[in-house]
C-alpha cells in the first residue's frame, strides 16, 4: 500500500468553476488515478470541498455530511429560474422584509422541513440530472424532500436590498431553495446573491488550502504534506490500529482477523450494538466491515 497516496485534501472551491471540473484540474496536475469529492458546490459557490485521493474514495460516504455551514447572501425582490445570480428573473416585488420580520420567520424553518430542489440541480429526475433537463428546456417535476436545518441566523442587512445569513443544516439541504421558500414566506422574492461553504463535517476553513494554491505547488502528490490521513477527518467512528504484519496480509486475502478489544479508538459504552468497525495502520484506513465478538470480518479491502 502507498500510505502517501492516501487521504483527504481539504480544498476551497473559488467560485465560477464546478466540483467536477475541480477534480478534472488536480488529476491532471498531480497523474493521480482516482479522486473523489464530498458534497457538491454549485459552480456559483466557493468554499470547502473535501478531495479524496485514491482508495480513500471509498470512505466518501463515511463523511459527516450532516453538519455543513454556510454564509450567505440573500437578494430581495426577486426570483430567478435557478434561484441564485446566474438564472433569469421570473418573479419580482418591490417589499424588502424589516429584520424584525425576518428574524421571527426563521424560527419556522428549524427542524425538519419539507423543502423541493432548484429545477438546476443535481437531483435526478428519471436517471438524468435535473439541471441538465433544465438546460435543456425539458417539462419537469422535483418533489419535495425531507431535510435538516439545524441553526439559522441574521447577520446583517444593507441598503441593496441584500441580507447576509449564517446557517447549520444536514445533507440534501440546498440553500437556494430555502433562500427561496424564505422570501415567499415574507410576502416577497429572493434569491441567492451570494454562497460560501465554511464546514463539511470535520473539514473547515481553518486548514483549507485554496485550488490555485494546490495547483501551483511542485511537489508531486506524495511529497505534498498538506494531505490529512483518512482516519483523521471521518468523525467519531469506531477504530483499531492494526500492527501486526500478518494481520495486514491475512486482510488483504480478505480474511477475517481477531483483534484486542481493548485497544479500540473511541469506544463507546455500548459499541457491541454499533458493531461497525474502521481499521487503520499509521492515520490510513485499510478495512471497515462487522465486529462479531472479537472476530473482524472485512467488507471493504483498502489496502
Amino acid at each position: 500500500m502507498n500510505e502517501k497516496k492516501q487521504g483527504w485534501i481539504n480544498l476551497y472551491k473559488p467560485k465560477n468553476i464546478s466540483s467536477h471540473e475541480v477534480i478534472k484540474k488536480i488529476r491532471y496536475k498531480f497523474k493521480v488515478n482516482k479522486l473523489g469529492h464530498a458534497g457538491t458546490l454549485d459552480p456559483l459557490a466557493e468554499g470547502i470541498l473535501p478531495i479524496a485521493i485514491e482508495k480513500t474514495t471509498k470512505l466518501i460516504p463515511f463523511v459527516n455530511l450532516n453538519n455543513k455551514k454556510y454564509i450567505f447572501t440573500i437578494k430581495w425582490g426577486e426570483q430567478t429560474s435557478t434561484d441564485d445570480i446566474e438564472g433569469e428573473v421570473i418573479k419580482s416585488s418591490q417589499k424588502v422584509p424589516n429584520e424584525e420580520d425576518i428574524v421571527k420567520k426563521l424560527a419556522e424553518f428549524i427542524g425538519y422541513i419539507d423543502q423541493t430542489p432548484p429545477s438546476a440541480s443535481a437531483v435526478k429526475v428519471g436517471g438524468k440530472r435535473a439541471y441538465k433537463l433544465f438546460r435543456e428546456k425539458k417539462n419537469f417535476i422535483l418533489h419535495p424532500k425531507k431535510v435538516f436545518l439545524k441553526k439559522v441566523k441574521l447577520l446583517k442587512s444593507a441598503k441593496n436590498k441584500t441580507s447576509v445569513f449564517e446557517a447549520e443544516c444536514g445533507k440534501g439541504f440546498y440553500i437556494r431553495s430555502f433562500v427561496r421558500d424564505l422570501a415567499i414566506s415574507l410576502g416577497t422574492f429572493g434569491h441567492v446573491y451570494h454562497l460560501k461553504r465554511t464546514k463539511v463535517g470535520l473539514f473547515s476553513l481553518k486548514s483549507a488550502i485554496l485550488l490555485d494554491d494546490l495547483l501551483k505547488i511542485r511537489q508531486t502528490l506524495s511529497e505534498f504534506n498538506g494531505i490529512l490521513s483518512s482516519v483523521s477527518m471521518l468523525d467519531d467512528i469506531l477504530a483499531y490500529e492494526i500492527e501486526d504484519r500478518e494481520d495486514l496480509f491475512n486482510l488483504s486475502l480478505g480474511k477475517s482477523i481477531v483483534i484486542n478489544l481493548n485497544n479500540l479508538i473511541n469506544p463507546s459504552l455500548n459499541f457491541f450494538d454499533n458493531n461497525f468497525l474502521f481499521l487503520s495502520k499509521n492515520g490510513n484506513i485499510v478495512s471497515y466491515g462487522k465486529l462479531n465478538g472479537n472476530l473482524f470480518e472485512p467488507k471493504k479491502i483498502l489496502l
